[in-house]
């Protein structure tokens, strides 16, 4: 299993990049992602000329990665977005990013000069001292210095609060993904001679339901209109053998009378339509619609051995356009229509 908290197992890099580069046009900063131990494992979006002079430079790049360091472990302290002036006073900001309260990494942004006297109230968070190389280099680069972007303090603030929360929502939400694969390949890989085969569960639950429902009738549950209640589950169903999906079956079978979207039952299991789809043709062995036009002729069929409700009642309670459309969906399943059905198996 991929460590939950190892930023690269949790992101897709090319798309992480993508972002990120985007981000960096639009906030007109420049942007890294590291690891918790510093490690870069992003590209640098927009790193800006003059700070690409510096880091290349031998006497003057330590001064940058001290700069970095220590950002981030006074990110991590704070448990926030810590703002901060480099050695040559550029700001920086140092983004955590963490899963579960654990620290997995951080994003460092900025390379941009505060406007007027904003800088007053930041920390010079490395000094370094003068030499004739240092000062040597600057000169060389005070125009690469000049094009850096200036920005007014408030904006920057807006512009860390809008990164930290956009960050960690997302790596948040890769590795809540990431947990989920983990749990259905554990659960995939159970030796098969404990688990029920998902066809023979699928059809366990079919059986389930049609004996609660005789249990049901034969003990008079009725609603005060006299119809059976097909808003709860007459037995408990059985468990999903994958508990991603375990939410979707749950409604499912305790909301008979509703229609039931494939995008609803996804949104359900908090994932996305395509992956519910695949992982539900996989635990029941055919598709959704089929599935649920299946289940729904099932409990159709109970409710016309067992009662008096007549065809358009019955259309109503399952939710069917209308009781044309009802009566051919069950013609297509049974080779008969409803009330031929029900007089078959009456002996009428």
């Amino acid at each position: 299993m991929q460590s939950k908290y190892d930023l690269k197992s949790i992101i897709d890099l090319e798309k992480w990049n993508a972002l990120q580069d985007s981000l960096s046009l639009v906030t007109q900063m420049a942007i890294i992602t590291v690891d918790y131990k510093g490690v870069p494992v992003s590209r640098h979006s927009r790193c800006q000329s003059f700070c690409q002079a510096v880091r290349q430079d031998a006497e003057l790049s330590s001064y940058c990665q001290k700069c970095d360091a220590r950002g981030g472990l006074e990110a991590v302290r704070l448990n926030e977005p810590y703002v901060y002036l480099c050695h040559f006073n550029i700001l920086d900001i140092a983004i955590p990013i963490t899963v579960d309260n654990q620290y997995v990494g951080a994003v460092m942004a900025g390379q941009v000069r505060l406007a007027g006297n904003d800088d007053s109230r930041l920390e010079q968070i490395v000094s370094r001292p003068d030499t004739p190389g240092s000062t040597g280099t600057f000169a060389a680069l005070r125009e690469e210095y000049a094009q850096l972007p200036v920005m007014p303090y408030a904006q920057v603030e807006s512009i860390a609060g809008m990164l930290s929360h956009l960050c960690n929502y997302i790596v948040e939400e890769a590795s809540r993904k990431n947990e989920i694969m983990d749990l259905y390949q554990q659960t995939q890989a159970a030796p098969s001679a404990h688990i029920m085969s998902n066809k023979a569960l699928a059809d366990s639950r079919y059986i389930a339901v049609q004996a609660g429902d005789k249990e049901q009738s034969g003990a008079g549950a009725l609603t005060g209109s006299g119809v059976p209640s097909l808003t709860t589950p007459a037995v408990p169903m059985g468990s999903c053998s994958n508990p991603v999906l375990q939410p979707a079956f749950d409604y499912i079978y305790s909301h008979k009378h509703e229609n039931f979207t494939l995008e609803k039952m996804a949104q359900l299991c908090h994932i996305s339509p395509s992956y519910f789809s695949r992982l539900f043709v996989r635990e029941s062995g055919e598709n959704f619609s089929v599935y649920i036009s299946r289940l729904k002729m099932s409990w159709a069929k109970k409710l016309l051995e067992t009662t008096e409700l007549s065809i358009n009642q019955i259309s109503d309670q399952l939710s069917f356009c209308d009781a044309g459309y009802f009566i051919k969906i069950f013609k297509k399943h049974e080779q008969l229509t409803p009330a031929a059905y029900r007089s078959l198996v009456r002996g009428e």
